[in-house]
């Protein structure tokens, strides 16, 4: 018997900071959200790539992480927009 068989697969620390980040990136300014929106990209394609072991978890949080991230480079973007004009 191995132990990895009884072992449960765990999600992944990155996929678990994309989607946190993700989530914070819409409830700051536009600087620290462009920063929190490029942390969840970068950690969502890290959490992508060890989710494809059978060992860890988090491919679907990663997903959301990255789409969340490129939304947020967005509504960044708007944000300072709105900040220059208004």
């Amino acid at each position: 018997m191995s132990t990895s068989d009884n072992q449960k697969a765990a999600f992944s620390i990155p996929s678990i900071i994309a989607i946190i980040a993700a989530i914070f990136s819409f409830k700051v300014g536009a600087f620290f959200g462009l920063v929190l929106a490029g942390v969840a990209i970068v950690a969502g394609l890290i959490g992508i790539l060890l989710s494809l072991s059978p060992a860890k978890r988090g491919g679907l949080f990663s997903i959301f992480g990255i789409i969340g991230g490129a939304i947020g480079v967005i509504a960044a973007i708007i944000k300072a927009i709105m900040w220059l004009v208004g």
